[in-house]
């Protein structure tokens, strides 16, 4: 038995705790230095640590877990007011971007790059797909870092990302029935919708249950967090393997169902040191640590560019006018649009499925790993500009107020 792991993990902790104080002090979000942190020591730079089975699944616990937390954060009452308005923002998040990327495959995307026997629409299509993604975790890290994640922003973002993660799962199941006609595109929608009815059934009966017994003020209150965590992952294992829908869906709802009981601060600030310590930082520097770029050619470096560019203005541009016709103001728009940016892990994971059917080819993982990469780093250091710049505006605007007065 090999114990490298241990290594690993004590460089992993090391590494993203000293880079993330370094880009405190540059005013930047602590995430930005985990996510350096990878990107440093893997095989993209100096390749001190490799992506194992054990970081893989321990990346997957935190990405849980920070969902869950932000679950447990949720203002329930306020996510109610902003249900209507995030599915509106997710509905254009997902078709402006889904344009972008099949305009962007379309013009660059050449016999050179395509799978062979396989439609070149439908690989245009496929690459339109993975910018549809929004990986909602580290946006969540970076609105909890800035103490704006139950602003009513903060809310529509959470709402409108996982709800672009179902529409996801279903332009997916939609473009695989074409490629592989052993898919039944209305029992995956099936499924997607009992999964949402058995949520609320399940939601329902252990929230009682929940609520009634942690109304006791027991000694050992720490029996309350394990119970929570244990409906948080038999949730999340729920959704993945049974409903096919992304286990951080399932994650989310369970943080959802007890943010309303008295008990959630304290299970969510015992929660938070377990996720702090250990499963964060890990599930962080796993995304940097997946980049392996090859030599690229010039034709696969402009793909990139250009995928990467599509990418950021496609979300912006997408939710924030979905936000605007929703009431939003300008500036709120801007950092809905902002906080939907990042793809991490969900957009790798849609184009290893779709290389696995044939509507990918692997010679343009280079190009999609970069858009990852650099929209995952580029989203928090936006969200504290935008948020930043709001900021100042209405402490000015108060001044001028009182000055009138």
């Amino acid at each position: 038995m090999s114990y490298h792991y241990l290594l690993d993990l004590a460089i992993i902790l090391m590494s993203t705790k000293i880079l993330g104080l370094v880009t405190k002090k540059f005013h930047m979000p602590q995430v930005v230095g985990a996510l350096l942190a990878g990107l440093i020591l893997g095989p993209a730079m100096l390749n001190i640590i490799q992506e194992t089975e054990f970081i893989k699944q321990t990346a997957e616990l935190g990405v849980i877990a920070l969902m869950f937390a932000a679950g447990l954060e949720t203002d329930i009452k306020e996510m109610k007011k902003t249900g209507k308005a995030s599915i509106i923002i997710a509905l254009f998040g997902v078709i402006i971007p889904l344009l972008g990327g099949l305009a962007v495959a379309a013009l660059l995307n050449t016999k050179e790059f395509a799978v062979p026997e396989t439609p070149m629409i439908l690989q245009n299509i496929f690459v339109g797909i993975i910018l549809t993604a929004t990986s909602v975790s580290i946006t969540v890290e970076t609105l909890k870092e800035m103490g704006k994640l139950s602003t009513s922003v903060g809310n529509a973002i959470l709402g409108a990302a996982l709800i672009d993660d179902i529409l996801g799962i279903i332009a997916l199941t939609l473009i695989t029935s074409l490629a592989d006609t052993s898919v039944n595109v209305g029992i995956v929608l099936l499924k997607i919708a009992l999964f949402f009815v058995f949520s609320g059934i399940i939601g329902f009966g252990f929230y009682r249950f929940f609520r009634k017994w942690t109304m006791k003020d027991d000694e050992d209150r720490r029996r309350y967090v394990i119970i929570a965590f244990v409906f948080c992952l038999l949730l999340a294992y729920i959704a993945e393997e049974v409903f096919g829908v992304a286990d951080i869906t399932g994650a989310f709802l369970a943080g959802l169902i007890i943010s309303n009981t008295i008990k959630r601060d304290y299970i969510s600030h015992r929660f938070e040191t377990m996720s702090y310590l250990l499963l964060s930082p890990v599930f962080f520097a796993s995304i940097g640590l997946t980049v392996e770029i090859e030599q690229m050619s010039i034709q696969l470096m402009i793909f990139a560019g250009a995928l990467l560019i599509v990418a950021i203005l496609t979300k912006i541009i997408g939710c924030g006018i979905g936000a605007k016709f929703c009431g939003y103001s300008g500036k709120e728009a801007l950092q809905i649009g902002t906080g939907m940016i990042s793809r991490g892990e969900v957009a790798l994971i849609v184009a290893s499925k779709g290389a696995s059917l044939g509507l990918l080819s692997t010679v343009l993982f280079g190009p999609i790993v970069i858009m990852v990469v650099v929209t995952t780093i580029l989203t928090p250091i936006l969200l504290k500009m935008v948020f930043k710049n709001s900021e100042v505006e209405n402490r000015t605007t108060e001044k001028k107020t009182v000055k009138v007065a």
